[in-house]
């Protein structure tokens, strides 16, 4: 497994991958998560054009997962992390949590951030045991609290949501 940047010809398979991770949802209940399209081709261009788009591919240069980031609050915020199923359980997800990881912290940036679902086993369990931590409300930053309205207007809040934070080390970080 090799991770790079991602490139133009990449997107349309990145948006096959979120439809495939999303399959899962649908097994427990979250039809409409399962269904949620996935961004769009210009969306995922504007990350992927400001070098914040990376994908997980195998021998043959195929993307099998995908990793998209921003900023918030002086820390790398995962806004989306997806696997395609049949790749699952390789560590896919984590390795570029850890790559992006390891650029935000020789940037200087003090975390890595994401908001997610609290009871779903892949979502917030997975996270912390990854080094996540669940944030109280004291600890969600400005920037977060933006993008957890933008969720509750988007209707993911039908589901108990979480904000989670893993230290970075060096200046910024722990």
């Amino acid at each position: 497994m090799r991770i790079r940047r991602a490139e133009a010809a990449d997107l349309p398979l990145l948006r096959d991958i979120e439809r495939a991770a999303g399959e899962p949802f649908r097994g427990i209940g979250m039809v409409e998560i399962a269904e949620d399209e996935p961004p769009a081709e210009e969306i995922l261009e504007r990350y992927r054009a400001a070098g914040r788009a990376w994908v997980a591919v195998d021998d043959d240069d195929r993307p099998l997962a995908y990793l998209i980031h921003d900023t918030v609050d002086g820390a790398a915020h995962v806004e989306q992390v997806s696997v395609r199923p049949d790749a699952a359980r390789r560590g896919l997800g984590r390795a570029l949590i850890d790559h992006l990881g390891e650029r935000a912290a020789a940037e200087g940036l003090g975390a890595l951030t994401l908001t997610t679902f609290a009871e779903v086993p892949w979502n917030a369990p997975y996270y912390a045991r990854i080094g996540f931590r669940a944030l109280d409300d004291a600890g969600i930053t400005e920037g977060l609290q933006e993008i957890r309205r933008a969720e509750q207007e988007h209707g993911l809040d039908r589901w108990p949501r979480v904000c989670m934070r893993r230290e970075l080390p060096g200046p910024g970080g722990a």
